[in-house]
């Protein structure tokens, strides 16, 4: 089994910055990527961005240039550095991992950006 837990959500005011961390424990294998989700009210979970087994990294267009995932290996832990910050940025964001192909998700971080 492998635990995620998030932590770095907040309120925050438009333009201003977080920065989400994922830490991972357990009986981690290979770990053959890294995603940020976030769900929004009333609005579908949608992925926000990956990095793989690689280091390839992608993101959903609307935080392209704002948002920037990150890994420290040592600390098994992942980033989400999130700048600009938009009121349609806020949501509740999941970290998830797949590990030797098995699906992982964390409990999930409120985030919340005022106007």
């Amino acid at each position: 089994q492998v635990q995620l837990v998030e932590s770095g959500g907040g309120l925050v005011q438009a333009g201003g910055s977080l920065r989400l961390s994922c830490a991972a424990s357990g009986s981690i294998g290979t770990i053959n990527g890294m995603y940020w989700y976030r769900q929004a009210p009333g609005k579908q979970r949608e992925l926000v961005a990956l990095m793989l087994s690689g280091g390839s990294t992608n993101y959903a267009d609307s935080v392209k240039g704002r948002f920037t995932v990150s890994t420290d290996n040592a600390k098994k832990t992942v980033y989400l550095q999130m700048n600009s910050l938009k009121p349609e940025d806020t949501a509740v964001y999941y970290c998830t991992a797949v590990v030797d192909l098995h699906w992982y998700w964390g409990q999930g971080t409120q985030v919340t950006v005022s106007s």
